[in-house]
């Protein structure tokens, strides 16, 4: 840390054995402004981004190993338009994992980077990757998913509390069903459910589960819920995304970075947290991610050894 801050604008950086070779360092990618929770939030640069991947990588990389990445880039800076990039770029280092999509349809991306260390995911941040977002299944088995993923997704009249509403009910039915799950908050307005399931389910099989799961959640509290796919039909409504368990779906991963002001970190919390009134989804940005998980360690372990076979419904 101490020799990536005493680099300029561009250098060369060792880290983990791989030189790393860093451009615009000073560029702000995160400007200075009021986040989501009206709370004022100073600039980050690109070298803050590069210095967050690195400090957070060991506990990162886990969840983006042996897994095809989709990358959100914000080479410009988070308050321009950023763009979904999936394809190895040319001048791509030759140690970078890369992995070939043999199913791709023509027109599609068929090379994917896979990060499978600390020095991958610091390169990712220096090509302006802002947000990760690692395949659900391994490459490996790309058609059998590792999770099946519960989204809640909040409508623009959904509050933070409705939300966390609905992430408790899901908790109670979790525990009722005997399921091993993990959540986390998104960085943005959001929180996730991860339950992590065992080789063998297809992606349709997750789907239903995760299905049925939400809509007797949502039968409880039908007034939060719209089950409408078009956003302008959901009346402002939560909506439980189910159809996020899909092949080349992604949600975004375990303490990645979101492309907002403040430069907020999807953050894994213990189903306690749900209770906490100053529980916020954006709480935690690359100013303080690395103390949390001194703090309290990757809350998420469970979702990479607990893989379990999902109970009949």
């Amino acid at each position: 840390m101490a020799a990536l801050a005493a680099l300029g604008r561009n250098g060369e950086w060792e880290l983990q054995g791989r030189t790393l070779k860093l451009t615009n360092l000073d560029k702000v990618l995160f400007p200075a402004g009021r986040d989501r929770s009206g709370i004022d939030q100073p600039a980050f640069t690109k070298r803050d981004l590069v210095a967050h991947y690195a400090r957070v990588g060991p506990v990162m990389v886990p969840y983006l190993r042996g897994r095809a990445l989709n990358m959100n880039r914000f080479p410009n800076g988070v308050d321009q338009p950023g763009f979904w990039h999936k394809a190895v770029p040319s001048h791509a280092p030759e140690w970078m994992q890369q992995w070939q999509y043999e199913r791709a349809s023509e027109g599609t991306t068929r090379w994917y980077f896979v990060v499978d260390s600390v020095p991958a995911l610091a390169w990712m941040a220096n090509f302006g990757v802002v947000e990760m977002h690692a395949w659900t299944s391994p490459i490996t088995a790309p058609d059998r998913p590792s999770y099946a993923l519960i989204d809640l997704d909040p409508g623009t009249t959904t509050t933070f509390d409705d939300l966390v509403t609905l992430a408790l009910l899901h908790r109670t039915a979790l525990e009722h069903l005997g399921v091993t799950a993990q959540p986390k908050v998104t960085g943005q307005r959001g929180i996730q459910i991860w339950v992590p399931v065992e080789p063998g389910p297809t992606f349709e099989d997750t789907r239903v589960w995760v299905e049925k799961v939400s809509r007797a959640v949502g039968a409880m509290v039908p007034d939060l819920v719209s089950w409408a796919w078009n956003t302008k039909e959901r009346k402002g409504l939560a909506r439980l995304d189910y159809t996020q368990n899909a092949v080349n779906k992604t949600l975004v991963a375990p303490y990645s970075v979101r492309a907002a002001i403040g430069a907020p970190v999807s953050m894994p919390i213990s189903w306690d947290e749900l209770d906490d009134p100053d529980l916020r989804p954006d709480g935690w940005s690359i100013a303080t991610a690395p103390q949390r998980i001194a703090e309290v360690g990757d809350l998420f372990a469970p979702v990479l050894t607990g893989a379990q076979r999902l109970p009949d419904l």
